[in-house]
């Protein structure tokens, strides 16, 4: 039997990559689709585990040869999932898990319209900007583009399936386990 498809999306700085941490540790059979980039790579994170980051060469080939199941650019670089990599996970019974924006969400829901869409919610706009510049990874520009963008995200998210928002942790893992077990039992 063929696995799920699931996408998390949701703004920069909602906590994103901590619940699917999270989430990973308690959930089975579960493959986390690793997207290519064309950022430059943050400090600790590692080519392969967190991104493939490639040059802006070779996304366009990859593009060109129809290798992503969906694409998009964001901030002024390129993300993109690897279509062979997802199918043959989910042909092998493997639930495959994306992070993914909204934009990469609606191609790939078009594509594969029994894809389950999550969309991860700040508990306040002023909470998630006092989580962007607490990274201290970004720029003023780049912390004001992104906040920019939230309000679009805003109006995208009412396609997605279901709305988790991460007041907690604790809280937030536990619905998407809830959205989780539902769909691969049915």
């Amino acid at each position: 039997m063929a696995g799920h498809l699931f996408i998390i999306s949701g703004s920069s700085g909602v906590g994103k990559g901590t619940l699917i941490k999270e989430f990973l540790k308690q959930a089975e059979n579960v493959f986390l689709s690793v997207s290519s980039t064309t950022r430059k790579a943050r400090e600790g994170e590692v080519h392969g585990q967190n991104y493939y980051f490639v040059s802006k060469e070779d996304f366009q080939k990859s593009i060109d040869n129809g290798d992503f199941l969906e694409w998009a650019e964001f901030s002024g670089n390129r993300y993109g999932t690897d279509k062979n990599r997802v199918c043959d996970m989910l042909n092998l019974g493997k639930n495959v898990l994306l992070e993914i924006e909204v934009q990469g969400a609606k191609q790939v829901k078009q594509k594969m319209p029994e894809a389950v869409l999550i969309f991860i919610l700040p508990p306040s706009k002023e909470e998630l900007e006092r989580r962007l510049r607490g990274r201290g990874t970004e720029t003023e520009e780049a912390i004001q583009k992104r906040l920019q963008v939230i309000e679009f995200e805003a109006k995208e998210s009412e396609h997605y399936d279901y709305k988790v928002v991460n007041d907690t942790v604790e809280k937030a893992v536990g619905e998407i386990m809830d959205i989780y077990k539902k769909k691969t039992e049915e």
